[in-house]
């Protein structure tokens, strides 16, 4: 397989201080993939899983992106910035004199379902401009708090003022915020030292290569092999498969009935020969319209 036909997902092990466009920017180089993309940004100072899809994988991304995500942080108990984070500028100092037993029956609160508030220093945009580049001008936005879900989160290591936490959480939760909220809960004030993303849905940081094994596997002329296929992204839904008419109906973009209808709006649809044809979207009356058609037509076979 040559480079430029790389099509499949890259389980990547960010290293801290680089963006994930930079990430991007640099897989782009050493795959020679003009269509890559990332599934999920993490934050400059945050390291670890960052999936990447390269090809038609790219039309995938939003599935991954939406996998629940587990982080370890290190905070800092006592010192408040404005980005919430260890880059920022101090607001706030506060003697330091809560236990262990406090910060572990304060953590407990965060789990379940919230309302979270992202931080001023966010991606996220408002009218059209990420809020990040209206804080540094020195405006500060009213942000719509965001329904996010804490599924577990526990004390790693007590090192007052500092400690280490583990995070379970649904996509679109902000650690910083979660940080910070925790400094106020305690009326000390915190801010987050340092960020490693472990996993994220089903990928997990020992399983993650760097943008150096990337490099080697290019030389050894391997990198096809470190590719998961897209469909590992779809996973959550149900599969089926179809025979060559409606193989064929699919691939031209038909609606088709198909014999055992998934008890879901969304399903994968297989050829006989287990090649992933497309995604699949109920539309009515027992039809499904193809959402997104991965195969192409194989005019050249004999069907007969």
């Amino acid at each position: 397989m040559s480079t430029q036909e790389l099509c499949g997902i890259l389980n990547m092990n960010k290293p801290r201080g680089m963006t994930s466009h930079d990430v991007v920017a640099r897989v782009r180089k050493i795959t020679a993939q003009k269509k890559v993309g990332h599934a999920g940004t993490l934050d400059p100072l945050a390291s670890g899983v960052l999936l990447l899809c390269l090809g038609q994988a790219t039309r995938v991304a939003e599935y991954l992106a939406a996998s629940d995500k587990t982080y370890r942080a290190r905070l800092r108990l006592g010192i408040s910035t404005d980005t919430y984070d260890v880059e920022g500028q101090i607001t706030s100092q506060s003697e330091v004199t809560v236990s262990r037993a406090q910060v572990e029956q304060e953590l407990q609160a965060f789990r379940g379902i919230q309302d979270q508030i992202p931080p001023m220093y966010a991606a996220i945009k408002y009218d059209g401009i990420p809020l990040y580049r209206l804080a540094r001008r020195g405006q500060t936005i009213a942000r719509r708090a965001r329904k996010v879900e804490i599924y577990n989160i526990q004390l790693l290591t007590w090192e007052p003022p500092e400690l280490e936490i583990e995070v379970h959480c649904s996509k679109g939760t902000y650690i910083r915020s979660l940080v910070h909220d925790l400094g106020q809960r305690l009326h000390c004030g915190a801010h987050l030292v340092s960020l490693t993303r472990i996993a994220s849905g089903q990928f997990r940081i020992a399983e993650a290569i760097t943008l150096e094994e990337l490099e080697q596997a290019r030389a050894k002329g391997t990198l096809a092999s470190l590719l998961y296929p897209l469909d590992v992204a779809l996973q959550y839904f149900p599969a089926v498969t179809v025979d060559q008419v409606t193989e064929d109906k699919i691939i031209s973009g038909q609606r088709v009935r198909l014999p055992s209808a998934p008890q879901d709006r969304l399903c994968r649809a297989y050829a006989a020969d287990g090649r992933l044809l497309a995604l699949l979207r109920w539309d009515k009356e027992d039809f499904w319209q193809p959402h997104k058609v991965f195969a192409q037509r194989r005019d050249n076979e004999d069907h007969s």
